[in-house]
């Protein structure tokens, strides 16, 4: 199975797997191929240059190793990705989870989010926690 990690979900599997909740057999499950978007990586490094979030060592370090030791697959954001945010729906405002919502739809995958938001959206979501 392959799945695309919202940005809380991959920070739980590395500081707070306990939050996790059942999806956590799913993520550690050696056939299952997860994925993280670069949008992550820009929210996690927009929030952290706000002081919103709180990391060990400054993006530019703690991304690369964590996203090589944590086994995540990196997915790249394609110009048709970002166009297809322009047929999504406002049933999200934060942009960085528009574009995985336009992600998810585009390989057709299913989202790992405890995001209730995502739900009104034409894609599978398997809630975490």
């Amino acid at each position: 199975m392959r799945a695309l990690l919202d940005t809380h979900v991959w920070l739980w599997m590395l500081t707070d797997p306990e939050r996790l909740g059942g999806v956590r057999q799913l993520i550690e499950d050696a056939g299952t191929e997860l994925m993280l978007s670069a949008a992550s990586s820009w929210e996690i490094s927009i929030k952290y240059s706000i002081g919103r979030l709180a990391l060990p060592e400054p993006p530019n370090a703690y991304l690369p190793e964590r996203i090589r030791s944590s086994g995540v697959v990196p997915l790249a954001i394609e110009h048709w990705h970002v166009s297809l945010v322009s047929e999504l729906p406002f049933h999200h405002r934060d942009p960085f989870g528009r574009l995985l919502v336009a992600q998810a739809q585009s390989l057709q995958v299913p989202l790992l989010t405890a995001d209730s938001a995502f739900d009104r959206y034409a894609v599978r979501v398997i809630r975490v926690g």
